[in-house]
């Protein structure tokens, strides 16, 4: 497969293609979203026309991954001009084990006809059509916009506001709206979409505002993914020991939405087909150690990783500080 990275050195941005040991440069381009207009266009291959130009210079991936090199990893994907013009979202109760963790969060009885639980069975009932038709539409949220994307080694921050933050580590599919509007995947990358679950648990309808949060994304978009079956780990590193670790799967052999009905539901919109816009949409967890009660603390460290989607993702925690005074609003009355 396919895997290429961002990377910034000062006032300097290329992109990579990744070939272990190394990272090899790819000429003329200074970001994957160049890459993938240019592909759009040219009715070429991003693949393809990717391993064209990989030809520049080759830099050690274990320094530049480490933290320990002038050229520092970006997401893998970004707006370069506008940051607005990069929406993050993500669908939730999608994978065959998401209910039971949503369940068991709400401390909820099995019996109990949660909606949750009605979204999930609808799911499964209707998750998958067959092609000529739409399925049932799966649960959506909005995340935030590219202010919100952190790269690998970059911290996720819980705010001075929020109740707690915890990793849902989870593979998002990566899009570029061409001039005409059509929506174009470019590929996938592991994903970590942090949420903030004490806030959840409060009350299922403050979901929207426990979404509002950081969330991080690579080091590496995979630009042909297999992703009928994914296997992949995530665990939780406390002063440099695990202290929490789950095998997780994606991919459709995994989920109650077909990849197909889980698209047409977030592009049927029209606000979400502008053209040149970017969207990074997160497909779902299975597994949340929030949900067999830990409760991450400042300076613990996520880490999701994917077979075939390259290295892992780790990612420090930060919390703020409780804010010590009430946010004001000007007003021009």
């Amino acid at each position: 497969m396919t895997r290429v990275v961002q990377l910034r050195r000062g006032p300097t941005r290329r992109v990579a293609l990744v070939d272990e040991p190394t990272l090899r440069l790819i000429e003329g381009f200074d970001s994957v979203y160049a890459l993938a207009r240019e592909a759009i266009a040219s009715s070429t291959s991003l693949a393809l026309l990717v391993e064209t130009r990989a030809r520049g210079e080759e830099l050690d991936y274990d320094v530049v991954y480490d933290g320990e090199s002038d050229w520092k990893l970006l997401a893998p994907i970004d707006h370069p001009r506008e940051a607005a013009a990069l929406l993050v979202s993500g669908t939730g109760l999608t994978h065959l084990g998401s209910a039971k963790n949503r369940q068991a969060m709400h401390q909820v009885a099995e019996a109990d006809m949660t909606d949750s639980m009605r979204m999930f069975r609808w799911g499964v009932e209707g998750g998958r059509p067959s092609s000529e038709v739409a399925g049932t539409a799966p649960e959506w949220f909005y995340k935030g916009n590219g202010t919100s994307l952190r790269a690998h080694g970059e911290a996720l921050c819980v705010p001075s506001h929020g109740d707690d933050g915890g990793e849902e580590g989870e593979l998002a599919g990566v899009y570029v709206i061409s001039d005409d509007g059509r929506p174009w995947r470019i590929g996938m990358a592991t994903g970590n979409e942090f949420s903030d679950h004490k806030l959840e648990k409060r009350n299922y309808l403050y979901l929207a505002g426990s979404k509002l949060r950081e969330c991080s994304l690579g080091p590496e978009l995979v630009v042909d993914p297999s992703f009928q079956h994914v296997s992949g780990t995530v665990a939780i590193e406390r002063n440099g020991e695990v202290i929490w670790s789950r095998d997780i799967s994606t991919g459709e052999d995994a989920m109650s939405h077909s990849l197909r009905n889980i698209e047409h539901h977030h592009f049927k919109f029209a606000g979400h087909r502008r053209p040149g816009d970017v969207h990074v949409h997160y497909f779902g967890a299975c597994s949340l150690s929030f949900g067999e009660g830990l409760t991450l603390v400042d300076q613990d460290v996520m880490c999701v990783q994917f077979e075939g989607f390259g290295r892992p993702l780790r990612n420090p925690l930060h919390v703020e500080q409780p804010a010590s005074t009430l946010l004001t609003v000007g007003s021009l009355a």
